[in-house]
């Protein structure tokens, strides 16, 4: 029998800690192994206990949850992050998608659609509940329009341009896109052409400014999709 999978929470309310926990504690392959009350609390015990997932609340104080999240997903990448949000907005929820984070939930969920969230995301996938969907296609689609040269640009350029913005370089993004150095470095030219940026520095202030790194939901999918084939 696989062992359970090990939980921290993380809200800055006790009573809602307490809820979760009670909510949890009925299911035998759920274990809680912790939990804090800000986010520099987070960061620490996601240190000491390396739990497989952290349900992350977003406002708390000393370090809000996506800033946390961000953290953990450089420092800490094998830590999956599923935010447990009360603010629906567009630009919020495709921000936390951008953060890092595995999946997210509203806190109007039901406890079986949290339970089904937290064995997706243990299992490799990403839940992101269809209001959270709908929000974060709503988002890109107004970049899009906003922005109307990436209309322009290839998939393929798409994913060169979220490399350079995640500051790979060309061997590491050849690596990620499987296709070789030399493909990278073309795909970079032409992309610059057809956006008339002139300096990588450039180039990533474009893809930041688009919402277009390897954390967005899109980038993130087609390199999992390559790496895959």
């Amino acid at each position: 029998m696989s062992r359970p999978i090990r939980l921290l929470l993380v809200d800055d309310h006790p009573i809602v800690r307490e809820g979760l926990g009670l909510c949890l504690a009925g299911h035998p392959n759920l274990e809680i192994v912790g939990d804090a009350g800000d986010g520099q609390e987070a960061l620490r015990k996601s240190r000491e206990l390396l739990p497989d997932i952290i349900l992350m609340d977003i406002e708390m104080p000393r370090m809000n949850g996506l800033d946390v999240t961000e953290l953990l997903r450089k420092e800490l990448p094998q830590i999956n992050v599923l935010i447990l949000s009360m603010y629906s907005s567009d630009d919020y929820v495709l921000r936390i998608v951008q953060s890092g984070a595995r999946g997210c939930l509203f806190k109007d969920a039901s406890p079986g659609e949290l339970v089904k969230a937290i064995e997706t995301v243990a299992a490799g996938e990403t839940f992101f509940s269809a209001a959270v969907a709908r929000g974060v296609l709503n988002q890109l689609v107004r970049q899009s329009s906003q922005w109307p040269a990436l209309a322009g640009i290839s998939n393929r350029e798409r994913q060169v341009c979220a490399g350079i913005a995640d500051g790979l370089s060309n061997k590491e993004i050849a690596q990620d896109l499987a296709i070789g150095v030399r493909s990278v470095d073309t795909y970079r030219l032409t992309l610059m052409n057809k956006l008339d940026i002139h300096t990588v520095a450039g180039l990533t202030q474009f893809a930041v400014a688009t919402g277009l790194t390897f954390s967005d939901p899109w980038a993130e999918s087609e390199r999992n999709r390559c790496r895959d084939i």
